[in-house]
């Protein structure tokens, strides 16, 4: 049995679409939607950094900047999007993927799958973040659908709004999915460590972008001060 790869028919049809992936001997046209998606990805984050979306510190800075030097930095800025959206993209789709080969039975493409919806789903995060940060001026880590909100209520201390904020409803959705999909698939391992282990990439995930969010500033002040 063949399996054509189609994250949007899998994301709607979740039931039908894992029953086939799970009987599956072949799987045709994943690096086609591999591809598209990394594209996308691209797409989005160019987007949003010609919006200037993320830019603060550019647009601070800039009355002390000649215009040389301010269209310079915006267009260093805009390529160092890209590629952190390749990069982004990458690191979404095969380093869940590897951990997961590692831990269960279900073969790698299958795999790929599986974070092909997740990269979709958090593609489409970062597309609400736009009017978001454009109409009501909220950065991401005090979207309405994050957790960063509620915790800058209770502290200032910005480590702990960005790791609740990187903790949203979608990252929820995501860890059901990913729960559903490799319970579905695989024999190799109890539910209960699938559920662990999910829980704990997420976490990681959590702290390193919260990390990330943290050092960003004294980043583009290197690149841009």
């Amino acid at each position: 049995m063949s399996y054509h790869t189609n994250v949007i028919k899998l994301l709607f049809s979740t039931d039908d679409h894992l029953f086939r992936i799970g009987k599956a001997e072949k799987i045709h046209k994943l690096w086609k939607a591999t591809g598209l998606l990394v594209l996308l990805s691209i797409l989005i984050y160019c987007w949003m950094a010609y919006l200037g979306i993320g830019s603060n510190y550019i647009s601070t800075n800039a009355t002390e900047m000649n215009a040389l030097t301010y269209e310079q930095s915006k267009f260093w800025f805009l390529v160092g999007r890209a590629l952190f959206s390749v990069l982004f993209a990458m690191l979404v789709l095969f380093i869940p993927s590897l951990l997961f080969y590692l831990l269960t039975d279900i073969p790698f493409k299958k795999l790929m799958i599986m974070q092909q919806v997740v990269l979709f789903v958090l593609l489409i995060e970062r597309l609400l973040w736009i009017p978001l940060a454009t109409v009501n001026g909220l950065d991401w880590y005090v979207s309405p659908l994050s957790l960063g909100i509620i915790a800058s209520y209770i502290t200032d201390k910005s480590w702990i709004i960005f790791f609740f904020g990187a903790i949203t409803l979608f990252q929820f959705w995501i860890i059901g999915f990913q729960v559903k999909y490799l319970t579905t698939l695989s024999q190799a391992i109890r539910k209960v460590w699938i559920w662990v282990n999910v829980i704990f990439l997420h976490l990681i995930y959590w702290v390193i972008t919260a990390l990330l969010a943290f050092i960003d500033t004294y980043i583009l002040s290197g690149w841009f001060g």
